[in-house]
């Protein structure tokens, strides 16, 4: 494994803290000192795409004459901080929000942020995922129940536009947003955001630096089409000199990372992959597996707070490659 570089220490430090430090700023909504209110950290990514970390969440927002997109919502408790951080960067309503897949924390913020995203707006909102994000949402959720999960009118669907291709494009605020659908990976709806004259891509959790990745195996991942769309990731950035900067990749926890985090992190999945196929190519049970220890070289750099533990990261492997 290689040595980080300096940049990616100060890199997750804002992650981990939101506190300003070059063109990042922090907005609490004036709360005083020691309050309880979650302080935002805004970093200006390139060109029309800013980066918010709010709770260890990070939202992508991408501004223009159009209006405001965000990559995710984060959750209904920090909607006003995010809004405020928002009007910091631009003062248009919110257009569109897309999440990238249907876990509470990315996802829990729609209807709030909906709300208040400001006047001025000709149409409602554009809430947009893919199909099966939108499926699980109203399973789990039927008609008439709260929490964001009303069906009975259009502003107030967690889901209002949906995709059930390999991709989706359109154009907003001077620039192509192409999304691709990364089938059974962290989830099997998840989704990458590119902004395409902007040069950033929006990933969700399918790659979180710093941490083992979650693997949610009960709704639809699998750590082969986690290391597919990891790869997609590296199809579609470009590093610039010595392999820094370049394609930024937001990902949906931890710092702003580019084309060589990710090649490191895709290789540290696919090693522990393929050491847990070894294992079972030699006929260990899962309890066996578990005591090699597959993951151990790897452990001081990824198991973290937020991330897998080395066994839930390891089980996840072996459940997907096991599976009938």
């Amino acid at each position: 494994m290689t040595q980080k570089p300096l940049r990616h220490l100060i890199a997750l430090a804002i992650a981990l803290t939101g506190l300003a430090i070059g063109a990042t700023t922090s907005i609490a909504q004036g709360q005083p000192q020691g309050s309880a209110t979650p302080t935002v950290g805004v970093l200006h990514v390139q060109r029309n795409v800013h980066m918010l970390v709010v709770n260890g969440m990070n939202i992508a927002v991408q501004v223009g004459d159009d209006g405001v997109l965000l990559v995710d919502a984060a959750t209904a408790a920090v909607a006003p901080q995010v809004i405020a951080a928002i009007r910091t960067i631009s003062p248009k309503p919110i257009h569109t929000i897309i999440n990238t897949h249907v876990h509470a924390d990315h996802t829990g913020g729609n209807e709030s942020l909906v709300k208040q995203r400001g006047t001025g707006a000709a149409q409602a909102v554009r809430v947009l995922a893919h199909q099966t994000v939108q499926d699980r949402m109203i399973a789990a959720a039927p008609a008439g129940a709260g929490g964001g999960f009303r069906l009975n009118a259009v502003i107030t669907l967690p889901i209002n536009s949906t995709y059930d291709t390999a991709s989706r494009d359109f154009f907003l605020n001077g620039e192509a947003v192409m999304i691709y659908h990364a089938p059974a990976a962290h989830t099997d709806g998840d989704s990458l955001v590119h902004f395409r004259n902007s040069d950033v891509i929006a990933v969700g959790d399918v790659f979180t630096p710093d941490r083992y990745p979650i693997i949610d195996r009960a709704t639809g991942g699998s750590v082969q089409g986690l290391i597919a769309a990891l790869n997609h990731i590296l199809e579609i950035t470009v590093p610039a000199r010595f392999q820094e900067g370049g394609t930024y990749v937001i990902p949906g926890h931890g710092r702003l990372s580019d084309e060589a985090d990710v090649v490191e992190y895709r290789d540290m999945v696919t090693i522990i992959r393929d050491r847990v196929q070894d294992l079972i190519g030699k006929g260990l049970t899962w309890e066996q597996v578990k005591a090699a220890r597959p993951s151990r070289d790897y452990d001081t750099e990824y198991d973290a707070p937020g991330g897998a533990s080395p066994d839930v990261f390891v089980e996840a492997i072996y459940r997907s490659l096991t599976a009938k």
